[in-house]
């Protein structure tokens, strides 16, 4: 397997990973902010397609102006990003919405990774408003959404726990 493939595969495998334990958490429990881990499952999702476009397309190809012109990204830097509150805007999103737009995000992620060469990977990041903050070249930046989005799946299956139960990795849902 050449590295493309290599990164294909774990990239949907991260992406098939997020979308298991959030389809095992009911709707109506999205917008519980467990005190301990201060976060809830719609800003998980907000923030990872965020984090996705970011880590996965800008950085590596530029903006694409069909995901822009489907998702509100300008609205979701202001409700997911880094440093917001996860309680802040509770109620300004919809979870339907919110993993539609993960979807339209992940499957341009892939069309990107298929489209890049082993040549392409060794490239410095297309610049832009914000420093990556590990990554230096494409190659890099890929690996780290990997890793990102698995980071979030973690955060995802501990709020489960808390508010719904434990992920049975045995049957695949709860």
């Amino acid at each position: 397997m050449d590295k493309i493939q290599l990164l294909i595969k774990q990239t949907e495998d991260a992406y098939k990973w997020t979308h298991k334990l959030v389809s095992t958490i009911p709707v109506d429990a999205w917008k519980e902010t467990p005190k301990i881990i201060a976060s809830n499952i719609s800003w998980q999702i907000g923030h990872l397609i965020l984090s996705e476009y970011y880590h996965s397309i800008l950085v590596t190809v530029g903006h694409q102006q069909d995901i822009l012109a489907q998702i509100p990204l300008k609205e979701y830097t202001k409700l997911f990003s880094f440093n917001t509150n996860p309680e802040a805007n509770i109620n300004s999103t919809n979870p339907k919405e919110l993993l539609a737009h993960l979807s339209i995000v992940e499957k341009k992620s892939i069309e990107v990774l298929q489209s890049l060469t082993e040549e392409d990977l060794k490239d410095d990041l297309v610049p832009g408003g914000m420093k990556h903050p590990v990554a230096k070249n494409k190659y890099e930046a890929i690996d780290w959404n990997i890793k990102h989005t698995m980071w979030h799946c973690g955060q995802i299956a501990i709020i489960k726990r808390i508010i719904n139960e434990p992920y049975n990795f045995v049957s695949g849902n709860s």
